[in-house]
């Protein structure tokens, strides 16, 4: 089962994301205070969901069309011992012993405008 989490407000108008068995856990409302962007709002709602095993390149996929791009956002969710990390336009995979994998990762957000802070997701 992949958990993870997407803040709505990443997402671009006008997208949609429909993914066979993916399901909202839990929905909550929040203060991003210091943790956002530049562009991005003050309060966040944010979206934990899961989906089985199966549907991660399918979210993955959808997800890198869906974010908005130059705004510093990004997705990410755990599917078994891989970590996906979605930004506009591009999917990172990795195993989460995989220290040159989410090097890229972060790599490729700090040049995105995604703050360095937000950019110390757990492995």
């Amino acid at each position: 089962m992949l958990t993870g989490r997407i803040i709505a407000e990443s997402l671009a108008t006008g997208s949609a994301i429909e993914i066979r068995g993916l399901r909202a856990v839990r929905i909550s409302r929040e203060d991003a205070g210091q943790s956002r962007a530049p562009h991005q709002p003050a309060a966040w709602t944010l979206l934990d969901v899961a989906a089985p095993d199966e549907a991660a390149e399918e979210l993955a996929s959808v997800l890198a069309g869906s974010l908005v791009a130059n705004q510093g956002w990004y997705a990410d969710f755990r599917v078994g011992q891989d970590h996906v990390v979605v930004v506009p336009g591009r999917v990172f995979r990795y195993t989460v012993t995989d220290q040159e994998g989410r090097r890229a990762a972060v790599d490729y957000g700090r040049r995105n405008g995604v703050p360095l802070h937000q950019l110390d997701w757990g492995d």
